[in-house]
Formats: C-alpha cells, structure tokens, sequence
C-alpha cells in the first residue's frame, strides 16, 4: 500500500474513533508521528497552535494540515477527506435510526459510557500539548538543571494569557490569539 493510502486510512481510523471532536484527534497525530515520522513531535505542536487559530474544525484543520505537509495538495485533499468519511457515515446512521432508539436503556447507557471516554481523550491530548508547549524535556534530560526543564517564556505567556481570560471573562478569545501570535513574534518563541 502507498504511503498516501496509507495516510487515508490512518485519517479514516481517526475520524472513526476520535469520539469527541477536534481534540480527541491530537492523540491519534501523535501515534502517526511516532509510527511514521512524517512529522516530529514538535512540529505536531505547530500543526496545533495553526490548526486552532484558522477558522474552521480543528480536526478538520488538522487533517488538512498534516496531509499538505506530507503530500501537498492530494495529500490535504485525501486526509481531510478520510477524517470526514466516518462522521458522515456514522451521523446518517444514527440520524435515521435514532428516533426508533431514542428511549433504548441500551443507547443511553452507550452515551452515558461514551461521555467520560470523551473528557479523557481531551484531557490526554491537552496534556500532551501542555507537556510540548511548556516543558524542554530533551534540554532537561542533557543538563539535568531543573531550569532548564522548562520553557521561561512560554510559562510566563501560558501564566499571562490564562490569568487574563480567567480575569477578563468577556474578552473574545481573538484577542488571546492575536496576543500570543504577537508575543511569539517579539520574544522569539
């Protein structure tokens, strides 16, 4: 099989079982790094930090993403493609049996069950970036300084922008966006 096939049903695998939206994809593109190094760790960060401040899904975003970087234009084309299939598929089946299982003991206890998988999933995938953005655990485990443990700047930027949507609960999320681009730009993330 090609590596472009490849890359289809490694997004087609995604789309089926990333239950829970954009995020729950983030532990997914990790594994296709490690198992394929079409792209490094780090590099899956950047695909984040894009991903989440372009319009549209993340998920979505992110399949278009790592497939242009990949295999260009076909490569976008064809893992957005694969990320969406399953969701169409699976919605036009539930869509139409839905009504007749509405009140089924068994399809409430299958959302009931799916509910904390889901708030799992996202919470390994913000760990995960939170460990990237935040942590130099290469730098660390060469010098075994624990200030070099972490990223100064990024802490400070994460301390900063957390505080401040915390403080200023109507400030519009573009604002946190723009400022972060901005502070990159500046401090020389």
């Amino acid at each position: 099989m090609s590596e472009f096939w490849i890359l289809c049903w490694e997004f087609f695998k995604t789309g089926l079982f990333a239950v829970g939206g954009g995020l729950a994809t983030i532990p997914f593109l990790k594994e296709i790094s490690v198992k394929y190094g079409w792209f490094t760790l780090e590099k899956l960060t950047t695909m984040i930090a894009v991903s989440e401040s372009t319009p549209g899904p993340i998920g979505i975003n992110m399949a278009t993403y790592v497939g242009y970087e990949t295999f260009g234009i076909p490569g976008a084309i064809g893992a957005t493609l694969s990320l969406v299939a399953p969701s169409v598929i699976v919605i036009c089946i539930i869509a139409r049996m839905l009504d007749q299982f509405r009140n089924s003991s068994i399809v409430q206890g299958i959302f009931t069950g799916l509910r904390p998988a889901v708030v799992g999933f996202i919470l390994a995938a913000v760990l995960s970036i939170f460990q990237i953005a935040l942590f130099q655990i290469p730098v660390y485990q060469s010098t075994h300084n624990i200030a070099d443990l972490f990223n100064w700047k990024a802490v400070i930027l994460f301390v900063f922008l957390f505080a401040l949507s915390r403080y200023k609960k109507d400030l519009h999320p573009v604002f946190l966006i723009l400022a972060a681009a901005v502070s990159g730009i500046v401090f020389g993330f």
